[in-house]
């Protein structure tokens, strides 16, 4: 495996390229674009690259199903850590192009919810084709094939292009969260300000099954952050659910909801325990009463006194 080498979502110039170099030890690895996500954690997978840094999640749109996908099929991965980045675009363009001239733009499919009401607003009559990434629409936009691309201001010097545009959003406070994804380990230890990413396959379809799934994290206090279905691929109706719930994998209330969930489901698949991105543990609200490790542990002992005999 190459213990240096750490790949994400390519080309040069993506919003991921430029979360990932906002982790500390990105200026010390080599650093290797690949054409796809799932390119990105097949890397990983072959052991061409210690770790990837691929999207997960935007605050516009939600889930980014190519690496959900990927994250719960084929050889296992686990999160080690999340980035936060800000998202804002720009309307890179070829040099001398007027806003009149644009009859086709490109991007990630994940940009478009993004754009799409100033893309009505200033281009209704434009021609919208996906990118493998936003600095691949910049790429193609260089190369004649469209006439804008949306991506970040960032990109436009890597690529010959200038931002006709730029602070393009349609919500205010845009984010879209990465995760860097490596080989199975040992969980780093808890924090104190966590987050579990499972994901969990359904049993039987039947009135209540998902609320059965549900209640196990509920009667423990573990608090949900992301829940998303995805098919199976088995045929309509078959599901599996993408979670994020707060806390690790070594406290107690988390742990026992995992067993909770292996108990009753034909799979479940953990993705990792990691650091909250820009969450201070000092910050966390108090857990719920009875919630506590220190909790589960007294009633753990006061079963144990019972079962002896000594009340």
């Amino acid at each position: 495996m190459s213990a240096t080498r750490y790949a994400y979502l390519g080309p040069e110039g993506t919003f991921t390229e430029v979360a990932l170099r906002t982790l500390p030890e990105a200026a010390t690895r080599e650093l290797v674009p690949m054409v796809s996500v799932p390119a990105a954690l097949d890397a990983v997978r072959s052991g061409a690259a210690a770790a990837a840094l691929v999207p997960i999640e935007n605050s516009v749109e939600g889930g980014i199903n190519a690496t959900l996908d990927e994250l719960t099929s084929g050889e296992p991965l686990m999160i080690y850590r999340e980035v936060l980045l800000s998202i804002s675009f720009a309307l890179l363009v070829r040099p001398g192009t007027e806003l009149s001239d644009i009859k086709s733009v490109t991007a990630h499919p994940a940009a478009q919810p993004q754009v799409r009401n100033w893309m009505a607003a200033h281009l209704p009559d434009a021609v919208w084709e996906s990118a493998a990434s936003n600095a691949d629409g910049a790429r193609l936009v260089q190369e004649g094939h469209y006439d804008a691309a949306f991506a970040g201001e960032f990109a436009a010097a890597t690529y010959g292009l200038v931002p006709l545009v730029t602070e393009i959003h349609d919500a205010e406070n845009a984010q879209t969260r990465f995760v860097l994804v490596g080989r199975l380990a040992r969980p780093a230890a808890p924090t104190g300000a966590d987050k579990t990413s499972v994901a969990i396959w359904m049993g039987e379809d039947r009135p209540g099954a998902l609320l059965e799934l549900l209640q196990e994290f509920a009667v423990r206090g573990v608090n949900l952050m992301l829940i998303q279905s995805r098919p199976t691929g088995a045929g309509i109706g078959n599901y599996c659910f993408a979670v994020d719930a707060e806390g690790h994998i070594a406290d107690r209330r988390v742990g026992e909801a995992l067993m909770g969930l292996k108990r009753i489901c034909p799979k479940v698949r953990f993705l990792g325990s990691y650091p909250r991105a820009g969450v201070d543990p000092r910050d966390v609200p108090p857990l719920r009463t009875g919630t506590s490790d220190a909790e589960f542990t007294e009633a753990s002992d006061w079963l144990a006194r019972n079962l002896d005999g000594r009340g």
